[in-house]
């Protein structure tokens, strides 16, 4: 269900990124699942980089939607399946924003939205979203999650 959902919506998972430090991308304890961050990486290649300001707002929301399917397929490596997702529980967002930059939830929203679309009611989660000075490849966004899920 999840997949027809994927392909109506004309979302193609991607391989999962693979680290950019010293960590894994994701880690399963309980029935929980740890996703890293994830940065807008395409082809190992980060596509939106920079500030986001009022000027690129539009972008930084693509840049978003980005790191949510980037969340994804590393949800798919992990879990296998999507049926196994019973709750996006919690989503960090940060946005690499210039200082006078204050519009942060509007620029995760896209994010949000997608596991929203995505899973229903599941996919509502708890969330943050703050600016900060730089981030990892002078991306514009990055979000990580925890999922639950059953098995």
């Amino acid at each position: 269900m999840i997949e027809e959902k994927l392909k109506e919506l004309g979302i193609k998972l991607p391989n999962p990124p693979t680290p950019a430090g010293s960590y894994v991308p994701a880690v399963k304890t309980g029935n929980l699942l740890f996703i890293s961050g994830q940065i807008p990486m395409e082809e190992g290649k980060v596509i939106f980089t920079g500030k986001v300001t009022d000027d690129n707002l539009e972008t930084a929301q693509r840049s978003a939607k980005m790191c949510a399917i980037n969340i994804l397929a590393q949800i798919k490596r992990e879990l296998g399946s999507f049926d196994k997702v019973s709750k996006i529980v919690k989503v960090s967002g940060f946005v690499n924003s210039a200082p006078e930059f204050s519009q942060h939830p509007k620029v995760i929203n896209p994010a949000s939205d997608l596991f929203f679309e995505i899973f229903g009611e599941n996919g509502k989660h708890s969330r943050i979203a703050v600016g900060v000075a730089c981030l990892p490849l002078d991306s514009m966004t990055e979000i990580d999650a925890i999922v639950e899920f059953t098995d």
